[in-house]
């Protein structure tokens, strides 16, 4: 009996140092666990958000909706939406606080122009009213009815969210 023993003790160091001088070892044997995706550049990643803003007041959300689908690093959201959002993984969630600064910056009174009113459309001359326009390259941006004076129209050319901090609710739906 004692003899079976020692062939078998042998045998197991014998087959640990073959191991060990491969530089093999039991563990690398077995597949390894496959890691879950994280959000990098390059990589297309579909959220779910809802924006709200520091009163509470919800500005936008997809929820219950399709998914905001970008692909990361492209520029494609706020920078520094886009930073808090590196590294996050597939099913994660977090609430991301955006300065004032790191959004779309403070309101800027040089975006306030004094048009004629026969240039606004009849139905747009009130206060608070979004009128719709489109930039020379094509982009489509908002036009806020600011202030109504006696033979002009103070439109609001700001980002509509400018002057704002912004508080994003994001949940990963796919990282692909």
């Amino acid at each position: 009996m004692q003899h079976r023993f020692a062939i078998r003790a042998v045998t197991a160091i014998a087959f640990w140092l073959a191991m060990t001088h491969n530089n093999v070892s039991a563990q690398d044997e077995q597949p390894a666990a496959e890691e879950s995706p994280v959000i990098e550049d390059g990589r297309s990643v579909s959220i779910e958000y809802t924006l709200r803003l520091e009163d509470g007041t919800v500005a936008d959300t997809n929820v219950d909706g399709e998914p905001l689908v970008y692909t990361h690093g492209n520029g494609q959201l706020l920078p520094a939406l886009e930073k808090e959002l590196e590294g996050m993984a597939l099913a994660d969630t977090r609430s991301i606080e955006i300065s004032v600064a790191d959004g779309y910056g403070e309101v800027d009174p040089g975006l306030f122009r004094e048009v004629p009113q026969e240039q606004v459309p009849e139905e747009a001359r009130q206060v608070g009213q979004v009128l719709y326009a489109e930039s020379p390259n094509g982009q489509p941006f908002q036009i806020k009815v600011h202030e109504i004076k006696d033979e002009v129209i103070v439109l609001d050319l700001n980002h509509p969210l400018a002057g704002e901090a912004l508080i994003f609710d994001i949940r990963i739906v796919s990282i692909d």
